[in-house]
């Protein structure tokens, strides 16, 4: 049995079903790139890493183009502000995107397309809609004639007449209809332009998309996702220009990412609950973030706070001291073949990987995929000890390092973690109680806690241990 995952378009899960065997044509929207990205974007990001390397886990290769919008209303506005050019912005915003993207463990996209590097193919598209009547220009603007896409609200489930009651829609008399969205912007005073047919302007938002995933990955994509907010207009329009000019389906799934509140609210800057990804990452490790971003299940929305994100600290805490525990075993254990005892725990614990790989296979269950790495762990807790053979413990971490990957999670060489102050110190006590200085060994011992460190004397040496 395949992978399932949920279909914005027809609201219920389905078996995924590539176009190419073996391949998964993927394409997330990327961040507008005027300021850093917040941390709703930010699991945004997480959770379609997070599909994509499961994809991969299972063996596709995955084509995934993640774009980078340069070129709009609020890029203009920031370089106006900063009294620089609209380029320069977009150039050093793209640059700190990839600095938090990489601090998040976040993979680099296949393609990271910008904008402004497809304007001629975006004038040629909107052409060929101009050609079939699906496209008008006014005053060196051009729009796109909603009402002539009869599917048009086909993935918001919602007919034109619904829509237009309250729907986020540009208000301008220049439109034969309020639902037509724009394809084309006249140039403004002071505003970057390129020279097109209807005069000098620049692309609306919403036909660089269509227009970037048609040229990387072809007329019909497997996966097109995105954040909740985008599903109208963004997404639909996208629809709409790409079928209408290519006649055929644009993605064969539509998945979109819920909501991430801050407090129980939505983040907003003038309610003073607005981070940055980047904030977040200066108090918290990423594998913190990450593991709180996967904890609840992609298309539920997630509360943040900080009392959560301490109690997903404590949680990877408690994964990483079973981690140091094996790592302990593999460097000092007995080197023998497996008990029968240890036979049997092993193939116990394979069956974690199973429910794992169950729950992700249904529709990308990141919460119940944790719960089970949580339960896994804790039953090797339970049945490993210092005389467990150093071959189990290696074959339990690349277990648990295996599945933690996916996630984001559970990666780090824990031995690297303690600090020289700390090794020294441990060192300094051994040589004490082998002095039989137990005053300075106890001294040593108090000041460790204090620290966040214990010391456990095994057969095999001194373990340090980080107080969870």
């Amino acid at each position: 049995m395949g992978i399932k995952l949920y279909n914005t378009m027809t609201r219920k899960k389905e078996e995924f079903i590539p176009l190419t065997e073996g391949t998964v044509k993927m394409y997330v929207c990327g961040p507008t790139v005027y300021n850093y990205f917040h941390i709703g974007n930010g699991r945004t990001f997480i959770v379609f890493d997070t599909i994509r390397k499961y994809f991969e886990y299972r063996g596709y290769d995955v084509k995934f183009v993640q774009n980078f919008t340069d070129i709009d209303d609020k890029l203009i506005k920031k370089a106006i502000e900063e009294d620089t050019t609209v380029e320069e912005v977009a150039k050093r915003y793209i640059e700190e995107y990839y600095k938090d993207a990489d601090a998040l463990l976040l993979k680099r996209a296949t393609y990271n397309p910008k904008a402004t590097e497809y304007v001629g193919k975006i004038i040629k598209f909107i052409k060929d809609l101009e050609a079939k009547g699906y496209a008008y220009s006014k005053d060196g603007d051009v729009y796109f004639r909603s009402k002539k896409f009869e599917l048009y609200g086909k993935l918001s489930k919602q007919n034109l007449e619904d829509l237009e009651v309250g729907a986020r829609i540009e208000l301008d008399s220049r439109k034969e209809d309020a639902m037509d969205f724009v394809l084309w912007k006249a140039q403004k005073e002071g505003e970057p332009g390129w020279n097109s047919p209807w005069g000098c302007g620049r692309p609306g938002w919403h036909i660089e998309c269509s227009v970037m995933a048609s040229e990387l990955l072809g007329e019909t994509i497997d996966i097109h996702g995105g954040g909740a907010d985008l599903s109208f207009p963004h997404h639909e329009n996208e629809i709409a220009q790409s079928e209408a000019r290519h006649g055929k389906s644009f993605a064969n799934y539509w998945m979109h990412s819920a909501y991430l509140n801050i407090n129980n609210q939505k983040m907003s800057k003038s309610l003073n609950n607005f981070f940055t990804a980047r904030e977040i990452l200066e108090k918290y490790d990423a594998e913190v973030l990450r593991l709180f971003m996967l904890s609840g299940h992609y298309r539920s929305p997630i509360n943040f706070s900080l009392d959560l994100l301490e109690s997903s600290k404590s949680g990877l805490e408690r994964l990483y001291n079973s981690v140091r525990n094996l790592e302990h075993i593999e460097r000092n254990g007995e080197d023998r073949d497996l008990s029968s005892e240890e036979t049997k725990l092993y193939h116990e614990i394979l069956k974690y990987k199973e429910k794992y790989i169950n729950a992700m296979d249904d529709d990308f269950n990141t919460a119940d995929a944790i719960s089970y790495i949580y339960d896994m762990v804790r039953d090797i807790n339970t049945n490993v000890s210092d005389n467990t053979s150093k071959k189990l413990a290696v074959m339990l971490l690349e277990i648990i390092r295996e599945l933690g990957s996916v996630l984001g999670i559970l990666q780090k060489v824990t031995e690297e973690e303690f600090s020289e102050e700390i090794k020294a110190l441990v060192d300094e006590r051994q040589k004490a109680r082998k002095d039989k200085d137990f005053k300075r060994a106890d001294e040593i011992r108090d000041e460790l806690k204090a620290m966040g460190i214990t010391l456990e004397d095994t057969p095999q040496g001194v373990k340090i241990v980080r107080i969870s």
